[in-house]
């Protein structure tokens, strides 16, 4: 058998392998297999650089690390958005515009309603949070302890949710943000 079979052969042996790593990589078993097919090709055209008496199996692993990272590095770059408005609209725009909907709109006005009856020391840091503060911003602005800021924001999120299984259909809830 020559060097170039045996280097065939040992690339198709590690398509196990390499397909339940790529499965924890991705999560998803299409991708999974975009990424075994793109690893297998990559160390078939770069047999040349593999040098002899090296771990086989940490040299293709490497491969498909880089070549995962290299795509989700590029999808993420193809997924950023800029904003060239002169007043960054777009930027300030809520991404999940469930308000455009009459149900969204209902589900905002209900949590709005159902926020205003909670006690202040617990609706503001809450309000506050959902405006985009950080915890520490909030803690200084109100004269708080920092654990009490998160437990009350904690503790607001939690009743939120269990008022809002009881009063508003599963659909209509509207935002993740507010809800965690």
């Amino acid at each position: 058998m020559s060097k170039d079979n045996s280097f065939k052969s040992s690339v198709i042996g590690m398509q196990g392998n390499l397909f339940s790593f790529a499965m924890k990589l991705t999560t998803n078993r299409e991708q999974a297999e975009d990424l075994v097919q793109d690893t297998t090709l990559k160390a078939l055209s770069n047999e040349d650089k593999f040098v002899d008496n090296t771990n086989f199996k940490g040299w293709i692993m490497t491969i498909m690390r880089n070549i995962f990272i290299n795509n989700y590095r590029r999808s993420t770059r193809e997924n950023t958005s800029v904003d060239n408005t002169e007043d960054l609209y777009h930027l300030n725009l809520c991404q999940d515009s469930s308000m455009d909907t009459p149900d969204g709109a209902y589900a905002v006005n209900e949590i709005t309603d159902i926020l205003s009856k909670f006690p202040a020391d617990f609706r503001q840091p809450f309000s506050m949070h959902v405006a985009g503060y950080k915890y520490e911003e909030i803690a200084e602005q109100l004269n708080m302890p920092l654990g009490t800021v998160k437990s009350r924001i904690f503790f607001t999120r939690k009743r939120l949710r269990e008022i809002l299984k009881v009063c508003i259909p599963v659909g209509m809830i509207l935002s993740s943000t507010i809800l965690g």
